[in-house]
């Protein structure tokens, strides 16, 4: 596991160059896994922390607010992120389906609004919030799971509509920052909570890990920033 960890670091410390890299180019693509604090792009969703109608968020560029009632359950939601367990990107660190979905979705188009560059620079971007956006896309639960590529954004989408917290709860989206910093803008990776194991550890379900693929991971508290979470069906 120690081996892991150091792996996991070297890859953070190298997509966190990366992600300076893109946005420095004018790419704009701020996202996923281990990935400094370089954007400054926020989405609409974080300036207004009352219900909004659909339309207005719409406008405002957060497509669905918290309030949307799903059918999906959080073990339906871990059912399918587990089943993705496996998935690799390319050597060019691109290559799978979730960047593929979210290259060509709506919520692409406003998040190049918000930070600049073009879609297709998603296909090659870390894809950590890109996985949990998918899996949320693929079982219902988007509007209370939420949708971005760029990790800070998606953990301050869940702020603003008061889903967030410290507790580690199955199905919460967990966001991690590999130095221990438990601010929003330290942020550098993201996955869905399988379980707490009350031992100062959580079992996670995770995309783009430092081996770049879908794992399932056990991870220390002392990493975790916080927690956002959806409200699934019973």
């Amino acid at each position: 596991m120690a081996k892991h960890r150091i792996t996991a670091a070297k890859k953070s410390i190298a997509r966190a160059a990366l992600g300076a890299t893109v946005l420095a180019s004018g790419l704009g693509v701020s996202a996923g896994a281990a990935q400094a604090d370089t954007a400054t792009g926020v989405a609409a969703a974080t300036a207004a922390r009352h219900p909004v109608t659909a339309v207005a968020a719409h406008k405002a560029g957060t497509d669905d607010r918290t309030e949307t009632k799903i059918s999906a359950t959080a073990e339906q939601v871990l059912a399918l992120a587990k089943s993705q367990v496996g998935t690799s990107e390319n050597a060019s660190g691109g290559g799978t389906k979730y960047q593929d979905w979210y290259a060509a979705s709506q919520r692409a188009g406003e998040t190049v609004a918000r930070d600049g560059g073009n879609r297709n620079a998603y296909l090659n971007a870390a894809w950590c919030s890109m996985f949990v956006s998918w899996v949320g896309e693929q079982t219902g639960a988007r509007p209370q799971v939420g949708w971005d590529a760029y990790t800070v954004s998606h953990a301050k989408w869940f702020a603003a509509n008061d889903r967030w917290g410290t507790e580690a709860r199955p199905g919460a989206v967990v966001f991690f920052s590999w130095g221990g910093g438990k601010s929003l803008s330290d942020i550098q990776h993201v996955g869905f909570v399988v379980k707490d194991n009350k031992n100062g550890t959580i079992s996670t379900v995770e995309g783009n890990t430092g081996n770049g693929k879908v794992e399932e991971r056990i991870r220390p508290k002392s990493q975790v920033v916080g927690y956002g979470y959806p409200e699934y069906a019973a």
